[in-house]
Order: structure tokens, then sequence, then C-alpha cells
């Protein structure tokens, strides 16, 4: 499996799941500030070498342990985390904390109050250690920004960790955090999962809150969990879910936990695999071997993997157009002195936008209703679609995005993203968890489509293919330069 050695030398309840982690604290065997303090020295022993965790917080961290022990506070909420300490990407405002979104611009920018969905983890007992880091405004698939520099790959520090989540990733990787949050648009969730060898999960447009404050119907744009295995996902994600009227999106929870799902029986799986999407985008020939070597292991016994994929008319086009109208939206509202320091990428999505045609944004909302359709009775036959989350593995960390991938020419640093569209457009959930590793020792991971708000079909999925590939999820020292991680 090519799977490099690793070792952990962190302190031990870092090395735990984030489920048992809180059913100790449930239990009383350890307390919030003991897996603070635990997390606060892992941060300090590996954060130098990857630079995922960028704005640190023990004082507040503190104070919301405080908190919950004045209030008592036990909770039998499904999400109720009691203390755990978990780590929340640098594009969302958390109060009394710097919320740079990667920009210059923002770097002295500190909101007083929370974004709601950080006011539902905290009030389920989620003590903030920090925040990770986030390429600018999000944007890029690579892990830099002006503010606090590049962060780096934990299976290689010579190599990116995907983005825009690769803070969180890294961070999760290297046992800096029990759980991270995360968001996409582009694959912000599922590439950076892949490429640190954790998991990532995109759900429904509302299912973790709502999009963007200023544009809170936009479904393109969502929050959600990222952890170090499906399970855990799971804990985060009903940690998330619940309606709140300030996110018109936002959905009610659901009758049966997220957790409880994950962990029931799956029956018999039929899972869709498509390589490249019917030619859709490229992909490098070892990161098709990876998945397809996953795919023959985890086949057999009530899980039937074929080769099938669904008719895809317009799907580029139709992405590029609702990715124009966010950004449109978005980022060209900013103020100039914000926009003054956009990177070029970031400027070119602004001026996509904002030259859009009526003709072309009524196309991608019809082709959008159509493409959903398709996904919907595919998925009436299969229980997920499973296809790459990106057609080739981590490069540089000092390369925007790659040049090309398996001879092909990347025209801008979102061709190479084209595995993630689909999700984004159809508005279905999807996860990427680990499938493997290259010759060269860099996780691959493996992006299954579920069907329309069907989070928990799709955890069970996952966890059965997890079981099966059973892959070590345990943090690791990072591997400098790819070596074997001395100090």
């Amino acid at each position: 499996m090519n799977r490099p050695e690793t070792r952990n030398s962190g302190p031990e309840l870092c090395a735990l799941s984030a489920r048992e982690a809180v059913r100790m604290l449930k239990q009383g065997e350890v307390s919030p500030g003991e897996l603070l303090e635990a997390s606060l020295q892992r941060v300090d022993q590996v954060n130098a070498d990857v630079n995922a965790t960028v704005i640190h917080c023990p004082e507040r961290a503190e104070a919301a342990i405080t908190r919950l022990h004045e209030k008592s506070a036990v909770s039998d909420h499904p999400g109720w985390l009691a203390g755990l300490t978990v780590g929340i990407k640098d594009l969302i405002d958390v109060a009394g904390l710097p919320n740079t979104c990667g920009s210059p611009a923002l770097a002295n920018y500190v909101p007083e109050c929370s974004d709601p969905l950080i006011e539902r983890l905290e009030g389920r007992g989620a003590v903030i250690g920090g925040k990770t880091n986030t390429p600018e405004f999000g944007a890029g698939a690579n892990t830099f920004n002006a503010v606090f520099g590049a962060t780096r790959n934990p299976w290689n520090t010579d190599m990116n960790a995907g983005g825009s989540s690769g803070g969180s990733a890294a961070a999760l990787a290297t046992g800096q955090f029990w759980l991270c949050h995360g968001s996409d648009l582009a694959g912000s969730l599922r590439t950076p999962a892949s490429f640190c060898g954790v998991v990532g999960f995109r759900p429904s447009p509302g299912r973790a809150g709502g999009g963007p404050a200023d544009t809170a119907f936009s479904p393109e744009a969502v929050d959600g969990p990222m952890a170090r295995d499906v399970l855990d996902a799971a804990l985060l994600l009903d940690a998330m879910c619940g309606y709140d009227a300030r996110q018109p999106l936002s959905l009610p929870e659901p009758e049966q936990t997220f957790q409880i799902a994950a962990r029931q029986n799956p029956g018999s799986i039929r899972v869709a695999f498509a390589e490249d999407l019917n030619g859709f985008a490229p992909v490098e020939m070892e990161v098709r071997e990876v998945l397809r070597s996953a795919m023959a292991e985890v086949q057999g016994e009530g899980l039937i993997v074929e080769e099938a994929c669904p008719m895809l008319d317009g799907l580029n086009e139709t992405y590029l157009t609702l990715r124009g109208i966010h950004y449109g939206a978005v980022t060209d509202y900013l103020p100039q002195e914000a926009k003054r320091h956009f990177k070029r990428t970031l400027r070119e999505n602004a001026e996509f936008g904002r030259n859009l045609t009526a003709a072309a944004i009524y196309e991608a909302m019809r082709n959008k209703t159509r493409l959903y359709q398709t996904m919907r009775g595919f998925l009436e036959q299969y229980d997920v679609l499973a296809l790459p989350n990106t057609g080739i593995a981590p490069g540089p960390v000092e390369v925007e995005y790659p040049p090309s991938v398996d001879g092909v020419i990347m025209d801008d640093y979102v061709e190479w993203l084209k595995f993630s569209f689909l999700a984004t457009t159809t508005g279905l959930p999807a996860l990427s968890m680990p499938a493997g590793f290259t010759s060269r020792g860099m996780p691959v991971g493996i992006q299954l489509i579920g069907p329309p708000r069907g989070e928990a079909r799709l955890l069970q999925v996952a966890r059965a293919l997890e079981q099966r590939l059973d892959l070590p999820s345990v943090p690791i020292d990072p591997l400098i330069g790819g070596g074997a991680g001395e100090k």
C-alpha cells in the first residue's frame, strides 16, 4: 500500500479518537483542561513544520472551559462535545479572535460576534483551541496567504496540504485537534482531506449551518466536518446541524443521529465507480491505480462495485457559472482596501463573476436542475458514486496549482479541481476518505457522492469501506521533506 513508516511522539490523549475523548469527558475520566493542554503541547511540538494552526487562543479556550464548569454543563444532545478542543478555519467569525480570511486587509479584524454555526458548536461544548490556515478568502486548493504563509503536507513537508481547508486537514493529521471545521465550494473540504489522509465531509446545503452571511440563500458554499475517521466526522456533523432562522437554508436536526446511522448495519451496498467521470477530467495513472486497488479491496460479501457513470452534459459550464455568481455576489462586493490585496487568481474570480451574462446565468440555473434529476435517478440504482477528488497527488508547496495533469495543460487553477464540481452543482452530500498511498507515500482519497440529503446512508457506506480498507487513522509526526520526521 506504500504507506510510509510514521511515528506519533505527541501526548497519548492526542491520539484518541474524538468520540473516545468525548466519552472520557462525559465520564469524568479526563478534563477539558487536560485535553486543551495536550492540544497546546502538540501544536507547540509540530506546528512549526506544517503551519496549520495560525491563530492561537489559549486564554479564550481556558475561559470557555471555566464557563463550562460554572454552568456544570451536562447535555444529552447527540452532538454534545463536553469540552473537546477543536480547530476552526480562519474563514468564519469567532467572537474575540481575528478572522483574517488570509487577507492582509483583514489581518487586524476581530469580530465581536460569532457566526451562528460557531455559537451552536460552543453551545454544544466545543472549546475552540485555535484557527487554521486558509488561502486568501478561501480561493484555491493550495493553502497559502500573505498573512501567515503556506501550510505544508504532514506526509511530506515539501508538498502542499490542499485547500482551502488545508490548515484543518494538516492539523488533524498531526494530532493538533481531534475535530476541525472546514468549508467547501470547489472541493475545499475534499481536496485537503484527500491530500492529508483524513476525512472531509461536504454535507447538503443547510445541513451544517448556512452559506456566507451576506448571501445566505446561496447553496454552493457550505460548512462541514473534518475528522480522522468516519465516525468522528458523524459526531461533528451532529454537533453542527440544526435550524437557525438567521440561516434560511439551515435544516432541522434529523430524527436519527448521524452517529447512530453510521454505526448501523448497511446491508447490501452498490457502488458506482467512475474513475474519470467519462473522461470529464484527466487522472494520473498512479492515482487511477490506487483507486482501482481500493475498489477491488472493498468489494465482495454484500458490497458490489460496478463501473458506471451518468451522462453529465454541461456540468463544466454550469458549475463555473454558479461559482462565478458566488464570487460576483461575495468577493466582488468586498471593500476596495481588501480587493487591493487580491492575488491574481482571486481577482480573476471576481472579474469573471462580474462579467457573467444573464443568458449564462439562466442556462446554468436550468441545467443545474437537469443535472440534479440525472443524479437523483442514478442514485436510485446505486448507494454512492465513487470518483477521484483530484486527478493528481499533492504537488510542491511553492506551486499554486499544477500546470498539467496526465499531460493535459491546466488553463487555470480551477480546472484541476473538476471532480469537485458535481456535488457542488447538484447540492448532493459528498465525502472524501483515505483510499491508499502513492509509490512516494502520499495519501490518495476517494470521493463518495450520496443521494439527496442522504448523509446518513453516505456515512454508512463510507464506514463500511473504511472498515474494509483498514487504513490507520492515528496522527503522525510531520515527515520533513518526506523523510523520517526526525526533529
